[in-house]
């Protein structure tokens, strides 16, 4: 186990949106030297869950699974490269898909026992991370489960709807300057949380967790948010994807701009060994907040069936959910 750590920095939320403090805190190094801030939440010995955010996102982001899952789970969750507390890379090397796996390789080595597993979670950039891992050994030494939230493996610019237009050359073109444009979020204004929301929420999308949100990609530094994008706009997983063979179960938004239902359809497809997809009426990319119990109870039953009840690597059928909003 790495030495305790404990450091400052934005957390991007506050109030019932603010993770709970942790039991302790931890520091990964990567490959490249990268150092990533890891927080450990719930008892010690109690089966593991280890959280992986999304794109300009942090440890905030999963607040109501810490909460909920810590009280008879150990949570695992770290700031990505450049998120939250952990420093952003130096160079355009640093960011790649490479380097993400490389950091996963490193979390896993820090909070885990050799040889313990876990069930895996992992949220669009976050998920991305999980399938550009799926080949390493580190990766299934200690995975028993997946779980797959508002992600996709490949084509997420030309499949985003983000903006409202027919598909095609000009949508991408336009697509890809607006997600990677260099300009500063600025403050959280009712503008900003307008913004924020349609492109990354479902309309039915409470004041309060959009709020959350906002502060919470808000915090994402500019040029952090801007080398990300790069990487996602060309992203292309599908091969990884084919060698993810632990039993992965996937949920998503119906009315996801950002990565729309398609991709996870096609995950499904792909997956080796897929246990299950759940698509959640009215909801958007941001999953883990906008539906805090559908992704927090799919987390407890891939525990239950994997982690707890030894069944790891049993295939199951793949059931097709759709859940109201």
């Amino acid at each position: 186990m790495s030495r305790l750590m404990r450091t400052n920095g934005k957390r991007g939320a506050d109030g019932p949106y603010a993770p709970p403090v942790a039991a302790r805190e931890l520091t990964a190094v990567s490959a490249d030297g990268a150092r990533l801030h890891i927080e450990v939440h719930g008892p010690e010995g109690a089966p593991a869950v280890l959280l992986s955010h999304g794109w300009t996102c942090s440890t905030a982001f999963w607040a109501a699974q810490i909460r909920e899952l810590a009280q008879q789970h150990r949570v695992i969750t770290y700031d990505q490269r450049g998120h939250g507390r952990s420093p952003a890379p130096v160079g355009p090397a640093g960011y790649s898909t490479q380097a993400l796996a490389d950091d996963l390789e490193a979390v896993l080595a820090t909070a885990l026992e050799p040889g313990e597993k876990a069930v895996l979670v992992g949220h669009s950039m976050g998920g991305m991370t999980l399938m550009a891992s799926a080949g390493r050994a580190k990766f299934r030494e200690h995975t028993a489960a997946v779980l797959l939230c508002s992600t996709g493996s490949s084509k997420l610019v030309a499949e985003s709807t983000v903006l409202p237009l027919r598909a095609g050359r000009l949508r991408t073109r336009l697509t890809k300057s607006v997600l990677g444009a260099r300009a500063p979020l600025g403050p959280v204004t009712p503008v900003a949380k307008r913004i924020l929301r349609y492109a990354t929420m479902g309309p039915g999308s409470s004041p309060d967790k959009v709020e959350a949100c906002a502060r919470i990609v808000h915090a994402c530094p500019r040029l952090v948010r801007h080398g990300w994008s790069h990487v996602l706009a060309g992203l292309d997983l599908d091969a990884d994807v084919r060698e993810l063979r632990t039993p992965t179960a996937v949920i998503a938004g119906t009315v996801d701009r950002l990565t729309p239902v398609v991709h996870a359809r096609a995950l499904v497809a792909a997956l080796p060994n897929c246990v299950g997809l759940t698509e959640l009426a009215g909801m958007g990319h941001m999953t883990p907040v906008e539906a805090p119990d559908a992704v927090t109870g799919k987390i407890r039953e891939l525990v239950g069936a994997y982690v707890q009840a030894g069944q790891a690597g049993q295939v199951g059928q793949v059931g097709h959910i759709k859940e109201g909003a």
